[in-house]
């Protein structure tokens, strides 16, 4: 199962979130470049060795957001991946553990496996629960605050009755629930990067630092070059509006856009493989996710 972007609708995205920002620095390095025209401004010049060096760091800043920014949107892809991997190891230790004529309950841990990923998915984006989800809440009269919790609550149980009545030993028990435990973990995991807010004021002195660099620029610059003055002063600034705005999509991977995790691609994967392997046949049609993320 294959998971793409479509890079399209991506770009187009990114393009509409940043044109703004690019606008307001536009204009504000036009504007900047030709107040250094006028006669009261024109003998008023910054070494270029001090731009040079406001630069320097502005480019350290943005290296350290962006490191930080993609630090998290790849620890909550390689959280989900985690839940593939423990996803699929979870039915493998059951249907090893238990015996060969209770595929009845191996299947119920499989949907409710397949119900937890999706209600995971959407509780943390902070979406309405898909009717599938709401279905099975229904069946089960589940209310519950954390509706991904009390799911693997009801693993906890059954997985209990299934040693109270004889069917699977203490030992095997406590290694089926370090698989349970797992899937909290990474539940947990995911929560705190939604929870973890980036701090706002980090963003707000980044943009600060790279108005004060266009506003320094045009004086540095040759003036018998004014349009190409002009452009180095539009073109540099927005070269680090462009990265600022790409960490900031890339920081919160649970927000539903184009650099998010792919949670709903992959919490059909998982589904589909956890079916395939308790021998259901399955046929899905490929899932769009946003217009952004689609399986093939």
């Amino acid at each position: 199962m294959l998971i793409k972007i479509n890079k399209t609708k991506s770009v187009i995205y990114f393009f509409g979130t940043v044109k703004r920002d690019l606008l307001d620095i536009a204009i504000f390095s036009i504007a900047v470049t030709i107040f250094a025209q006028i006669k009261y401004f024109q003998n008023l010049m910054i070494p270029l060795g001090l731009v040079a060096t406001v630069g320097t760091a502005m480019s350290l800043i943005l290296a350290f957001r962006t490191a930080q920014a993609y630090d998290r949107w790849w620890e909550a892809r390689i959280i989900w991946g985690a839940i593939v991997n423990d996803s699929r190891t979870f039915i493998r230790q059951l249907q090893l553990f238990l015996p060969a004529d209770q595929k009845d309950e191996v299947k119920q841990f499989v949907e409710r496996q397949s119900i937890w990923c999706k209600a995971l998915s959407e509780s943390l984006r902070k979406l309405p629960f898909s009717d599938e989800v709401k279905k099975y809440m229904v069946e089960h009269q589940i209310e519950a605050s954390n509706v991904p919790n009390a799911l693997l609550d009801l693993h906890s149980k059954q997985l209990k009755s299934l040693v109270d009545r004889g069917l699977l030993s203490e030992f095997r028990e406590v290694q089926i629930d370090t698989t349970i435990s797992r899937f909290c973990d990474s539940m947990g995991r995911c929560e705190r990067i939604k929870s973890t807010v980036f701090p706002e004021n980090y963003s707000k002195l980044i943009h600060a630092i790279i108005y004060f660099f266009a506003l320094m620029l045009p004086f540095s610059l040759d003036d018998n070059f004014v349009y190409i003055k002009g452009a180095l002063t539009v073109l540099i600034p927005s070269f680090f509006i462009v990265i600022e705005q790409t960490a900031i999509l890339m920081q919160n991977p649970f927000e539903n856009k184009p650099m998010d995790t792919p949670m709903t691609a992959i919490s059909t994967t998982i589904s589909m493989n956890l079916m395939q392997m308790i021998g259901e046949k399955v046929e899905v049609a490929p899932t769009v996710e946003q217009d952004f993320y689609y399986i093939l």
